[in-house]
């Protein structure tokens, strides 16, 4: 908010893409960083970042609309500035009743999706602030996933396996597309899946319910199995975690096996519904300043 409001305290109007473009100079911001989109890939994290900091200052009461998209300090802005704060936060503009009762109404209103106003200490913008409440219940629920899939049996994880495959686009439906082989002597094989709905080529799975780490040795007894099957694909999933011997073994086979640990194993279940239920939808939604400007 400070560089902001530093570059308005030249008294003259500006739009926000000014303060984007002035602010992205003055803090030598690289393309990446400029590009860098928030989770939900709605708006990069820079432009949600200046969208906010000139809210919050008109707010305070230190920026005012001059007209749509276009901003001037005030004469308390100007005062602020010749304070020569080090830096602007939620803090700093507390002390101004407008912005209380702005923050006061924003409490209030998040109240029903239980995400409150940041405290004078948070930095992150609202729409950050959600993202990242979304990420910690996201991660308790893989988790939860997780230990859930422990506790079952290898039979279930197999089945589990085959499930988020189909569900993921391969065949079609589970009735025509997957099928758990799991039984003994099934040559290092837990499920067969059709790539195609005609059944032309098929993707082999193997499935390992572990605790441990998987090893090279366990990727080599799978590219045996491809082998006799004359397979040149195949997906090894475990609840666990490969060690490095194990990723560099793969890009040395002459099949194709993608490897997929615990960690990605719940986060592909959360991101396809299997195993896993709605609870809540929150729709965020923003001013459609098209439909006030055609009126």
């Amino acid at each position: 908010m400070l560089p902001v409001l530093r570059f308005a305290g030249d008294r003259k109007e500006h739009s926000v893409a000014d303060f984007r473009q002035r602010i992205a100079s003055e803090m030598k911001l690289s393309e990446e960083e400029l590009a860098e989109r928030l989770a939900s890939d709605s708006q990069t994290v820079f432009a949600n970042r200046i969208g906010w900091a000139v809210q919050y200052l008109k707010a305070a009461v230190l920026l005012k609309s001059v007209k749509r998209g276009v901003y001037q300090i005030t004469d308390r802005g100007l005062t602020l500035l010749k304070e020569k704060p080090p830096e602007i936060t939620v803090k700093t503009l507390r002390q101004f009743s407008e912005f209380l009762e702005f923050h006061a109404r924003g409490t209030a209103s998040d109240t029903a999706v239980a995400v409150t106003a940041p405290s004078p200490e948070v930095k992150a913008t609202p729409e950050e602030s959600l993202e990242q409440s979304y990420q910690t219940l996201r991660e308790a629920l893989a988790n939860e996933l997780l230990d859930t899939i422990k506790n079952g049996t290898p039979a279930a994880f197999e089945k589990i396996v085959v499930d988020l495959l189909v569900a993921m686009g391969y065949g079609g439906s589970v009735e025509d597309a997957g099928k758990v082989v799991g039984k003994s002597g099934d040559g290092g094989i837990d499920g067969i899946i059709k790539q195609d709905k005609l059944g032309l080529d098929f993707l082999y799975v193997q499935a390992k319910r572990w605790k441990d780490v998987i090893g090279s040795p366990e990727i080599m007894k799978f590219s045996g199995s491809l082998t006799k099957k004359h397979a040149n694909r195949g997906v090894f999933i475990t609840t666990s975690w490969f060690s490095k011997d194990a990723l560099e073994y793969i890009e040395e086979m002459p099949q194709r096996i993608i490897l997929i640990d615990g960690k990605q194993l719940a986060s592909l279940m959360i991101e396809h519904n299997v195993g896993v239920a709605p609870a809540k939808t929150y729709t965020l939604k923003r001013l459609d300043l098209d439909y006030f400007e055609n009126l």
